[in-house]
């Protein structure tokens, strides 16, 4: 691993994620929400509840900390807690109406901050570039076996699991 272009990599890849990240916050006044939990409730609503457990996973910190993140968001009426199904002892996590409502509002903020991203590539250029971001994500949860925890702003709910208003 010589090549200088190799060892910028991972921290162009976290430089630009932070920068989104910043960027989607200063344009996203209207809600309120941390990017963290932006990123929880798409999470949420890609798989149409979960567990605290695999949320905290998803987003990569302790679940004492999801666990206050959920507290906060659902005084605000952001998600709601339920009894899972088939274990009364787990929490399942659900977003509610009113984050569906702003996630589909956030949509027109997503596309400004990648069209700011992506000013300057060729569409070409851009599928490149998107294509081979996923195949290092990939290689990555290949090598880590693990399931890939892609979390796509404003994604469907998982078909047949009915989220509450």
């Amino acid at each position: 691993m010589n090549d200088p272009d190799q060892i910028k990599l991972g921290f162009l890849i976290h430089d630009v994620a932070r920068l989104m990240r910043k960027r989607f916050q200063e344009i996203d006044n209207e809600f309120g929400l941390s990017s963290a939990q932006w990123r929880l409730l798409f999470g949420l609503l890609k798989a149409d509840g979960m567990p605290q457990v695999r949320l905290a996973e998803l987003l990569e910190v302790e679940p004492i900390s999801v666990s206050r993140m959920v507290d906060r968001l659902a005084e605000s009426g952001w998600v709601e807690r339920r009894l899972a199904r088939t274990d009364r002892r787990v929490r399942m996590i659900y977003a509610t109406r009113k984050a569906r409502d702003a996630c589909s509002g956030s949509r027109a903020i997503t596309e400004t901050v990648h069209d700011e991203a992506l000013s300057g590539l060729a569409d070409d250029e851009r599928r490149i570039l998107i294509d081979a971001l996923g195949k290092i994500a990939h290689n990555l949860y290949d090598a880590a076996a693990e399931e890939p925890a892609v979390i796509v702003p404003c994604a469907s709910p998982a078909p047949g699991n009915g989220a509450s208003a």
